[in-house]
């Protein structure tokens, strides 16, 4: 009885702890449960609060079985479109190039491994696309078994909007183009490698300096200071300018500045892109010869010289001066072509081109019209029409002069002669193509007057020209029949002796008899038949001298020649008077050379060499109708004269102006004190005469003493006893 009584007692104390142990369980599940309760309430709690993340959970089935609330503003998509739906299904959602990576997430999925910062593109209804980036963890109970996943994700859209804007930035930046940026000291604090390769600066080389390190010298600070001011007005600017490399050369750049403005709307940055347009400014070049230029000779074809004629008749009309066309025709050019060939005629129509050019100022237009046609423009001529015709021919007969030379076709000598017709325009020219029309029938003239000529179209301007044409054949007939002679004008000292003489060309003309000098040498001048005539005066001036040598009272007298500015200025000026001397015999002490002061407005500098070789040989040297030209003292200091003429137009009126009195006074001191010799002319009355031997003037020359006379006449003269004045004969 006893051990039944203590069994039960002991199975009743067995009960009692298994029940007190259950119910401890109990409260310690109880306890847990309520923990979780409440963790899980916090993390909703936290969930709800969070903005910018949203939170979820999956269960063992790998659905989702909570998303915070945000969720919808963060995937843009409603809470319950995510509710109870796996993540099988949010995969095949995703757009198809997200399609690897999200099988990739759905492995790890199912095989319970953490998901780390998985990103994909979530499609929306207005058919965008949002990026989503989520993380997540599994979660395991006590007793290891799988529950589900817990994890967070947040909206990286914008991030990755600026990821790819600095994608895109740095592959401009490496772009072909230079690329420099500066900050708001205008210093550069980036290059970009297609700088340093356009540049042939380094980076740095240019970091910490400033654009202009690439300036070339072409702009100045105002154009600088005006890009400044438009690139802050309009925060943009663009053009072209000259820029210079490393190694000094340059090139043309294309630059863009665009600039970059802080919170406050201050110009913080500058960025700068700019290109070398050298080959794009070659290729518009050379699409500008194509189009405006004759690929054969190079010059101006057809349309450009239209243009170029608009221009002058817009020109004369503004400035009233007159203009002329010039028509050139190749004279037997389709003879060249059927006998020696295309080539042959090309070559000779390259050759012209060459030869037109030199003939013709800078301003001038020589443009090729087709064929064997060339064209030229004289711009700004005289305002009277006869002038300018003088002009024309004058420009006309050099370009007639140069065509005639021999030409070096290959093998062969080609001789080939040019007809020409003039057109002249002034304010009241009609249009381009009718003078265009005007210089072809005056070319057609040219022609049937037996080619190699030069032709009018105006009447009037056409029987002036050939009057000119004969005057000019005239002298090369006179001058080789000897026509021209030398008279001599007296010059003499204070006391009225003669010391020497101006010799003054005469033509006796066999039809018009006398012929003076200004109804001829102006024309000689235009023609350039000037050379052989003062060759001619040369020649004879020095063998004149020698024969006064043979003569005791003719052989210490001087003998002055005037030289043209023309025939001063061929190269070998200085050689001619010394083989005329060396020819003749004549003794350099008695030559005196006789220059205007227009003729030292040119190369001064090779003048005066030349004046200096010819002293040099013992030929004096005389600068006649000083005072009418432009003197300048600068120079006629370093002029190696021998003497100063005091022009007649002074001496004329010194006894009734008191400017010209004045002005003779003055040159006799200005040439008293460079040491130079003065010789008053035109001196025709006494009173003239005793005022300037009490300036201090006492050589003379003037109708006072002589007129130009004949050689014997003079030699009697000069034999002849001589009171202080002489009356003219």
């Amino acid at each position: 009885m006893m051990l039944v009584g203590g069994g039960a007692a002991a199975l009743a104390l067995l009960a009692g702890v298994h029940w007190l142990r259950m119910r401890q369980v109990v409260r310690r599940l109880r306890r847990e449960h309520g923990l979780q309760r409440r963790q899980d309430q916090r993390f909703q709690d936290f969930a709800t609060a969070a903005s910018d993340w949203w939170f979820w959970e999956l269960d063992a089935q790998l659905r989702f079985t909570y998303v915070s609330p945000n969720s919808a503003h963060v995937t843009g998509r409603p809470i319950e479109s995510l509710l109870g739906r796996t993540s099988r299904e949010l995969v095949q959602a995703l757009a198809a190039e997200e399609q690897p990576a999200g099988d990739q997430h759905l492995s790890d999925l199912e095989q319970h491994r953490p998901i780390h910062q998985f990103e994909f593109r979530l499609p929306q209804a207005d058919g965008s696309l949002r990026w989503i980036k989520i993380s997540g963890l599994p979660v395991f109970d006590a007793g290891g078994a799988f529950c589900g996943y817990r994890g967070t994700g947040n909206n990286i859209t914008a991030r990755k909007h600026n990821e790819l804007e600095l994608r895109l930035a740095a592959i401009a930046f490496e772009t072909q183009e230079g690329m420099f940026v500066t900050g708001a000291s205008d210093e550069m604090l980036r290059v970009n490698p297609a700088f340093s390769e356009i540049t042939g600066y380094s980076a740095a080389e240019a970091l910490g300096r400033t654009p202009l390190m690439l300036g070339a010298g072409r702009h100045d600070a105002a154009f600088v200071t005006e890009i400044r001011t438009l690139l802050l007005r309009n925060g943009r600017w663009r053009g072209e300018l000259i820029s210079r490399r490393k190694d000094g050369s340059t090139f043309p750049m294309s630059l863009t500045l665009t600039a970059v403005r802080d919170a406050r709307g201050e110009v913080s940055h500058c960025v700068g892109l700019f290109s070398d347009i050298s080959e794009r400014k070659a290729a518009a070049a050379e699409i500008e010869r194509l189009a405006f230029y004759d690929p054969l000779t190079a010059l101006p074809n057809r349309r450009l010289l239209l243009d170029r004629l608009q221009q002058a008749l817009v020109a004369a009309q503004r400035s009233g001066r007159c203009g002329a066309l010039l028509l050139l025709d190749l004279d037997n050019f389709k003879t060249l072509n059927d006998t020696r060939g295309h080539d042959c005629g090309d070559l000779l129509l390259k050759q012209v081109a060459l030869r037109l050019a030199p003939c013709l100022r800078k301003s001038d237009t020589v443009a090729r019209l087709g064929g064997d046609e060339f064209v030229v423009i004289l711009a700004e001529l005289n305002e009277d029409q006869t002038q300018a015709a003088a002009e024309a021919e004058g420009v006309a007969g050099k370009l007639m002069e140069a065509l005639t030379e021999p030409y070096e076709l290959g093998l062969h000598e080609h001789h080939c002669t040019a007809s020409i017709g003039i057109a002249l325009f002034d304010a009241l020219a009609q249009g381009s193509e009718d003078v265009m029309k005007q210089a072809d029938l005056a070319m057609y003239q040219s022609k049937a007057a037996g080619r190699n000529a030069i032709r009018f179209f105006d009447p009037t301007m056409q029987s002036a020209a050939s009057a000119r044409a004969e005057l000019d054949a005239d002298m090369r007939k006179g001058l080789q029949r000897g026509e021209f002679e030398l008279y001599y004008q007296a010059q003499v000292d204070g006391a009225g002796a003669v010391i020497g003489a101006e010799a003054l060309l005469r033509w006796q003309h066999p039809r018009r008899g006398l012929v003076a000098p200004l109804d001829f040498v102006p024309a000689a001048e235009q023609s350039g038949l000037i050379v052989p005539l003062g060759q001619w005066v040369l020649d004879s001036a020095c063998q004149q001298l020698v024969a006064w040598a043979a003569d005791p009272a003719l052989a210490r007298m001087s003998l002055a020649i005037n030289v043209s500015a023309r025939q001063f200025q061929q190269p070998d000026f200085v050689t001619q008077v010394q083989r005329a001397l060396a020819r003749s015999g004549a003794r350099s002490q008695l030559l005196k050379l006789e220059l205007t002061e227009s003729l030292l407005m040119d190369d001064v500098e090779g003048m005066i060499a030349k004046m200096k070789a010819l002293q040099a040989c013992g030929v004096g040297i005389s600068l006649d109708d000083f005072g009418v030209g432009y003197s300048s003292l600068s120079y006629l200091k370093r002029l190696p004269l021998d003497q100063l003429k005091i022009d007649q137009s002074f001496v004329r009126n010194v006894l009734t102006e008191k400017q010209d009195a004045a002005i003779v006074s003055t040159i006799v001191a200005l040439a008293r004190s460079l040491g130079l010799q003065v010789l008053a002319e035109g001196v025709e009355t006494e009173a003239q005469r005793d005022f300037l031997l009490a300036q201090g003037c006492q050589a003379h020359q003037g109708y006072l003493f002589s007129r130009p006379v004949p050689l014997g006449e003079f030699e009697r003269l000069t034999r002849a006893p001589h009171p202080s004045a002489r009356s003219a004969p």
